[in-house]
């Protein structure tokens, strides 16, 4: 069986090795991601490293400290860049139809418009923002008035945005009246217009780490805030409540929510995830303090404790004389009606539930006052918790007087407990199913991301299966021409075969033996007459230099004569030798000039007879 201690440590040196690349990202490269959840963030990180074939975040960390290249990998596997132009258009038609022209209504013809696109990838929101304000201003209040800052974490997606273009596919959400009215062509791809462009700003911007961008009207950061931690959105929500004016505007993803997070914002639409910065209007704040109507005599000061009333009450005058006590009081501390009179001090109220002579005369001397939850027994034993007013009662002629009321909130603070458990119950359990619908929608994203990358390399597969059937039909095409061309090299070898057996039938036929030298009087064609001649073969001379065959041919003349015919000295010309062949019999040798072939030099024929045949 397994140690499951031993699992848990492997578990918690997972954890630390984990942090550890964390903190070395942060420290080295300035990225910080210690405030996103977990396990998005690992599922990430593990991804990149199946990619590069590690197992461990330490090996991966060693991957990171030695290729320097792999840090841009890493960033573009956890910051996933999926958004489009108008996406979820019910939130666009709310910005259009509503926002926008809120936002409009509460400026000054000239006073400019501020908006913020955060978490802007590469660039699609920030582009509709802008295209929704040119249809509300017209082009050149757009121009004169509006400020778009579009940021991100990720260099290479702002980058992107920076650009501004954008491929057919790309565009597609967008109205073909809008995709001639605010982007150029340019090949194949589409590029918002420069004159607009310059309205939007681009930068990199770290929601966590660096300051908000301040006064602005709208903002708009979808999807961005589900990848962090609870803690982290309060901070980067309480941000966004500094950024914004007083009733500007907050765009959330669909899975994000504000909950009990901030109290800086109210609710436009819930659904849509649209809420607005509440406004804090300080302008006729007034005291609701009065004079109030003086009493004409101080033997109505009694009276106004109030008999009936629902809080234990009792009243001490200046002298520490008991004035009078209600009938609530009397039946929760004991104090007769025939107490009031009494110094305060002889009486066990005075003391029980709360000490009373030091609060009343502070009472007297600086004014009212409360203590809260006192707890204490009450005498039938059931345990209480009182709030205790101490106020200071003035009446005509300078009396004055004090007035002590026990206020029983033993119920009404276990309902406050109660409640405050159940909102926190409630606030648990609402960032719980938060947390939980934001790693969904992360799942989601991710997912999305995958089908791209699958659709992708689905398409690059279609591309190379298209790239191979075109190779097999120019192969197809190659080897039609090779097999025509075998044809016709069949063809002239056979008309080759047929003129040599043709040309061999001539030179047999020959009855004079027949040499041919090609220019450097090697041996070309010598028929079987030379044989019967000279007694050499074909296959001895065929290739050897005529000068070089001791055939009992003198070589001289012969030599000289065969050059001035190579010369073009002459045609044609015939010599008798002094030469005797293995009969005996002298020769008489003709000398031809020839061209062996079209492209080659000349040659000469040598027709060699013995004398006595030719007479």
């Amino acid at each position: 069986m397994s140690d499951p201690t031993a699992r848990t440590g492997t578990a918690e040196t997972r954890d630390e090795a984990f942090e550890e690349l964390l903190e070395y990202l942060r420290a080295v490269r300035g990225f910080d991601f210690t405030g996103y959840k977990r396990p998005s963030l690992r599922r990430r990180v593990d991804k990149r490293m199946q990619a590069v074939g590690l197992e461990t975040y330490a090996e991966y960390l060693d991957q990171l400290q030695v290729h320097q290249g792999e840090f841009t990998e890493l960033f573009d596997t956890i910051l996933i860049n999926v958004t489009s132009f108008f996406r979820d258009p019910g939130v666009w038609d709310l910005v259009a139809g509503t926002l926008i022209p809120a936002v409009v209504a509460s400026k000054a013809p000239d006073e400019p418009i501020r908006v913020w696109s955060a978490g802007t990838a590469s660039g699609e929101e920030a582009y509709t923002v802008a295209m929704l304000l040119v249809e509300a201003l017209g082009e050149d209040g757009f121009r004169t008035r509006v400020k778009i800052y579009a940021t991100d974490v990720d260099d290479a997606a702002i980058a992107h945005a920076r650009r501004g273009v954008y491929s057919g596919k790309d565009v597609e959400p967008v109205f073909q009246e809008r995709r001639e009215r605010f982007f150029e062509r340019m090949g194949g791809a589409y590029v918002f217009r420069r004159d607009l462009r310059r309205v939007l700003i681009f930068g990199r911007h770290d929601l966590v780490q660096d300051a908000p961008i301040s006064r602005t009207d709208l903002i708009v950061c979808r999807n961005t805030l589900m990848y962090l931690d609870s803690d982290t959105q309060k901070q980067v929500i309480v941000k966004f409540s500094f950024s914004l004016n007083d009733g500007g505007f907050l765009i959330l993803g669909k899975s994000e929510m504000l909950f009990t997070r901030v109290r800086d914002f109210g609710v436009m639409d819930l659904k849509l995830r649209v809420f607005q910065r509440e406004r804090t209007d300080r302008a006729g704040v007034a005291t609701l303090f009065g004079d109030g109507e003086p009493a004409e005599r101080a033997e109505e000061l009694p009276r106004l404790a109030f008999d009936e009333a629902p809080a234990a009450q009792v009243m001490v005058r200046a002298d520490g004389h008991l004035l009078a006590v209600n009938r609530r009081a009397r039946d929760l501390l004991g104090v007769q009606a025939s107490d009031v009179g009494r110094p305060l001090q002889d009486l066990e109220v005075s003391y029980r539930p709360i000490e009373l002579r030091g609060p009343i005369e502070e009472a007297f001397s600086k004014g009212s006052f409360e203590i809260r939850d006192v707890v204490w027994r009450a005498r039938d034993g059931s345990p209480l918790t009182l709030d205790v007013q101490v106020s200071r009662l003035a009446a005509a002629g300078g009396l004055e007087a004090v007035l002590v009321a026990f206020v029983d909130v033993s119920e009404a603070g276990q309902l406050q407990h109660d409640l405050e458990t159940s909102n926190q119950e409630l606030e648990t359990a609402m960032e719980e199913l938060q947390s939980t619908n934001e790693e969904l929608e992360t799942t989601n994203e991710e997912l999305q991301s995958t089908n791209e990358e699958l659709e992708t390399t689905n398409e690059e597969l279609q591309s190379t299966n298209e790239e191979l059937e075109t190779m097999n039909e120019e192969l197809h095409s190659t080897n039609e021409e090779l097999q025509t061309l075998n044809e016709e090299l069949h063809e002239r070898t056979t008309e080759l075969a047929g003129l040599n057996t043709f040309m061999s039938s001539i030179l047999a036929s020959v009855r004079g033996a027949v040499v041919v030298l090609d220019d450097e009087m090697r041996v070309r064609v010598w028929n079987a007459q030379a044989y019967e001649l000279w007694g050499l073969r074909d296959d001895e001379v065929q290739g050897s230099s005529l000068m070089g065959l001791d055939i009992g041919l003198p070589l001289d003349p012969v030599r000289e004569q065969i050059r001035r015919t190579l010369g073009g000295d002459a045609d044609q010309d015939t010599i008798e030798v002094d030469a005797t062949n293995r009969r005996g019999r002298a020769v008489l040798v003709r000398i031809t000039s020839s061209r062996l072939q079209p492209d080659a030099g000349r040659g000469v024929i040598l027709l060699m007879e013995e004398l006595d045949a030719l007479a």
